[in-house]
């Protein structure tokens, strides 16, 4: 995927966002004790990751694929 022709990163960014949803529905497996909270640990930071890169702005210019990732609270962003 070298070319602009052939890569989406619209489509990227809302794979990114139904990967952030998918964690959210994800059931939770039969476990108990450390083993659970270590899988609650993990969906949390699989669901931040795929978050930040669904909420991304995106530019795709030249070959340069750049996502522009705003951490900073709602009500202090310009």
């Amino acid at each position: 995927m070298n070319s602009e022709n052939t890569f989406d990163p619209d489509a990227m960014i809302q794979r990114f966002r139904e990967r952030a949803d998918s964690v959210k529905r994800r059931d939770l497996p039969p476990v108990a004790g450390e083993e659970r909270k270590k899988f609650l640990e993990q969906a949390q930071l699989d669901f931040q990751d795929f978050a930040i890169i669904g909420d991304s702005e995106i530019s795709f210019e030249e070959g340069i694929l750049r996502l522009t990732v705003d951490l900073r609270p709602r009500e202090a962003r310009g």
